[in-house]
């Protein structure tokens, strides 16, 4: 489990394949890593295979790759980075699964005042779990729905904090960003399917 709020980011030091999966190296901040440990990478909740001087490595299997925009990893991209929440933490941002719903596509930038609006196109999952003021999660970092200017677009609101300690101020059109829907949203939409099926 995370709360969306980045520790850190990181840098890809090695991306190949291995076995129609993907080997990850990434330079991280980190210095007391366990291995097994999770954290979340872009929103991706990962598993710490080995750990070196200066960060770790991960292993993606290939369900994962079909989920994420991980397949276009290259050395040198930039990840946000959260460690799994313990017990007792501050719980900053919302709950957040480290599970990637669906991969969602930067339509439009727009600077607001001293915020920076980001328009982005969302797969119907994500849209039916979504509400103006709700949480999202993208690229591993917790936020508000701004608003939801259209039947497939969510639109979130960035901080100058946020611009400046994640990977969200280098996002333009085109780029593809991981979704996660808000926790809650999704089991009620669950719950309510299932009643309406009965």
């Amino acid at each position: 489990m995370f709360t969306g709020i980045i520790t850190a980011v990181g840098k890809v030091i090695e991306a190949r394949s291995e076995n129609g999966g993907l080997d990850l190296v990434i330079e991280a901040p980190y210095d007391d890593l366990a291995l097994g440990e999770s954290v979340a990478v872009d929103g991706a909740c990962l598993t710490v295979n080995s750990v070196g001087s200066g960060g770790f490595s991960v292993h993606l299997i290939a369900t994962s790759l079909e989920r994420t925009r991980f397949r276009r990893c290259r050395p040198g991209f930039r990840v946000n980075l959260e460690r799994a929440l313990r017990v007792g933490d501050r719980l900053g941002g919302h709950l957040v699964q480290g599970h990637v719903d669906g991969v969602g596509e930067v339509v439009r930038v727009a600077q607001q005042d001293d915020a920076r609006l980001l328009d982005i196109i969302a797969p119907a999952e994500i849209m039916g779990v979504s509400i103006p003021l709700g949480s999202i999660t993208v690229d591993g970092v917790s936020l508000t729905i701004n608003a939801i200017p259209a039947a497939s677009i969510i639109q979130v609101s960035l901080i100058p904090f946020t611009l400046q300690h994640t990977t969200l101020g280098e996002r333009v059109a085109g780029h593809q960003v991981h979704l996660e829907g808000d926790t809650v949203g999704k089991y009620v939409a669950a719950l309510l399917r299932e009643k309406r099926e009965r």
